[in-house]
């Protein structure tokens, strides 16, 4: 089977409070999720209808046997999830203060099995053959991860599908910033990389570029195809190398929990790429996708149909 997507990175349990609006500490109860970031894009993918597949690595423990569950009640073909002997499965808790304040706690340590990804047991023909393959900055921040994702660059810079990486910069999964830049930076040197994607702090990162127009600039560049500037509450900024240039504005909705709305947008920005649908149309499908999960606790739980983002979008079809 040909993948549409196959995203690499990240996964974990989401323990999220519910309660809002209160400390970590003074929270009892707890809802229990699958969880993160390249996971959750193909689940957002897979409920809007793509074939996709995580390639990804769980503790051998319980929670690793959730993850396998969880991912096929999604429909997310879970054949590249492998456990690591003696490790653990990451837990992620958050505080919810809504509409815009989302403390994260990561529980990787010692070393999270997702970045124990080995380039000897890449699927290079599922890989190459990926409509979209989506990989995460993250996933360069650690070996053997890092070394894996130089593997499957090499493998994508001939394929014909999108390459995409996701600038995703978070300081605790990193040593120093200058590790980040020099990594991140590296992989767009590649000449794999079709499509990148960030908020503005992730760009500059990425670029040395903060203001949306150069950091735009500055990521085609480096020889991506489509520059995806996250603004927050401005909307987003699209530029590609043929020199279309869009900003669109973000979808108003009451934020519940704002920490998985990035990752339903790029689950919908996959299903644009595969359809081929004017810029555009795509990033309004993909910022209502993202308003869907943000009016609501869940990540991967939360992750909208089309139907639901047409709805979100004023739309009946």
């Amino acid at each position: 089977m040909t993948h549409d997507l196959i995203t690499v990175g990240r996964v974990g349990i989401d323990l999220y409070p519910l309660r809002s609006k209160v400390p970590l500490s003074e929270v009892d109860t707890f809802a229990r999720f699958l969880g993160g970031s390249a996971t959750n894009v193909a689940v957002a993918a897979a409920r809007l209808g793509l074939r996709s597949a995580v390639v990804t690595r769980t503790g051998d423990d319980p929670f690793g046997d959730f993850v396998h569950t969880a991912l096929r009640g999604y429909g997310v073909d879970d054949t590249f999830v492998t456990p690591v002997a003696g490790s653990k499965t990451p837990i992620t808790f958050c505080e919810i203060f809504p509409p815009d304040t989302f403390p994260i706690y990561f529980y990787r340590e010692p070393k999270a099995p997702d970045l124990d990804i080995q380039p000897d047991e890449l699927d290079r023909p599922a890989i190459a053959a990926a409509r979209i393959l989506w990989l995460t900055g993250t996933g360069l921040s650690a070996e053997p991860s890092r070394t894996a994702h130089e593997e499957i660059l090499g493998i994508r810079r001939d394929a014909t599908g999108e390459t995409v990486l996701d600038l995703d910069y978070r300081p605790m999964l990193w040593t120093a910033r200058r590790d980040a830049e020099r990594e991140v930076r590296r992989a767009l040197a590649s000449g794999a990389v079709t499509v990148a994607v960030g908020n503005q702090e992730e760009c500059e990162v990425a670029t040395g570029q903060r203001a949306p127009e150069a950091a735009a600039d500055a990521l085609l560049a480096h020889g991506v195809r489509l520059a995806i500037v996250k603004l927050g509450p401005a909307g987003v900024l699209a530029a590609t190398a043929t020199g279309e240039r869009v900003v669109v504005p973000p979808v108003p909705v009451d934020v519940v929990n704002g920490l998985g709305a990035g990752d339903a947008f790029g689950g919908a920005l996959c299903l644009g790429l595969v359809q081929r649908w004017p810029l555009e149309e795509t990033l309004r499908f993909a910022n209502a996708a993202g308003a869907h999960v943000a009016a609501r606790l869940a990540c991967s739980d939360a992750m909208p149909t089309t139907d639901e983002v047409r709805q979100m979008m004023g739309e009946t079809r």
